[in-house]
């Protein structure tokens, strides 16, 4: 069985280490451990790591490490973890997922750095278990632009994808969000989870212009999920008699009967059987 703490002689190295999104008892003995054992901390906002630090009764000397450091800083880290323990935390939840960080763990392991990750909290993953919505294939897309055009032609990108779509949001965009959400997507059925792990923790279902006139004159507080439906089954054509025949023919033309007969069902929301049998009639016929 895997041991659930760090070990009496961690390696030097970067650790990147998940941190609560909320409710700071969610932290991880494990994780626990590793921040207390650790040489640096690298940390997105070093005001916020000091709370949970202190939280957990550590100090640890911090650096800054944002999406505006340079290559400098990540050099003078990698540097530190040849023979020092380097934790890496982001504001909350996994690091990396829309949080930096991907440049210093491609640097450390190219540099031959021992590099490793506790798992843990993270909003996107929180979110879709608390939607209700299909988990078995989704995507997470970060934060959409803010600027309409850029954001109408990234949503645009997904809309065909039979997929969950999670997205996170700030309360002052989320009602235009959700609107652009619905204007390219479709009216599909969504949820909003905020606050997750807090006190005030929420998540409210309904389609997408539901959501967005319920926030379009009272935009939350705190961290926002945006989780959208996969696009529905498109309904199948109506087909009269005439209408299957037709689509019969155009389908045999290049296809075997067989093929045409499943094609032609499938498009009309027909027995393949029956579809089959008037295949075979027409060809006889003709």
């Amino acid at each position: 069985m895997p041991d659930s703490t760090i070990s009496n002689s961690p390696l030097p190295g970067l650790y990147i280490v998940a941190t609560p999104i909320g409710n700071l008892g969610d932290i991880s003995a494990r994780a626990a451990a590793v921040l207390g054992r650790a040489d640096l901390i690298a940390a997105e906002d070093t005001r916020v790591t000091a709370k949970l630090l202190s939280h957990l009764g550590l100090r640890v000397p911090m650096t800054p490490y944002h999406d505006h450091s340079d290559e400098r800083t990540r050099a003078a880290l990698i540097s530190r973890m040849a023979d020092e323990i380097v934790v890496l935390v982001s504001d909350a939840g996994t690091p990396l997922i829309s949080d930096p960080g991907y440049k210093l763990v491609r640097d450390a392991r190219a540099a031959g750095r021992h590099v490793t990750t506790l798992p843990g909290p993270c909003a996107a993953i929180a979110a879709i278990t608390l939607s209700g919505l299909p988990s078995d294939r989704f995507l997470f897309a970060g934060f959409l632009p803010n600027k309409a055009k850029a954001r109408a032609d990234t949503i645009a990108e997904f809309a065909a994808l039979r997929a969950s779509l999670v997205f996170y949001e700030s309360g002052p965009r989320l009602a235009a969000a959700l609107a652009a959400l619905a204007e390219g997507l479709g009216d599909r059925e969504a949820a909003v989870a905020r606050e997750i792990s807090k006190l005030y923790e929420e998540c409210v279902t309904g389609t997408l212009s539901e959501l967005s006139a319920r926030y379009a004159d009272a935009p939350p507080k705190g961290e926002i999920v945006i989780v959208v439906a996969p696009p529905g089954e498109a309904a199948p054509e109506a087909a009269d008699d005439a209408t299957l025949a037709a689509a019969l023919r155009e389908a045999m033309a290049d296809k075997p009967v067989a093929q045409a007969a499943k094609a032609v069902a499938k498009r009309f929301g027909l027995d393949r059987h029956d579809v089959y049998a008037r295949a075979l009639a027409l060809k006889d016929a003709d």
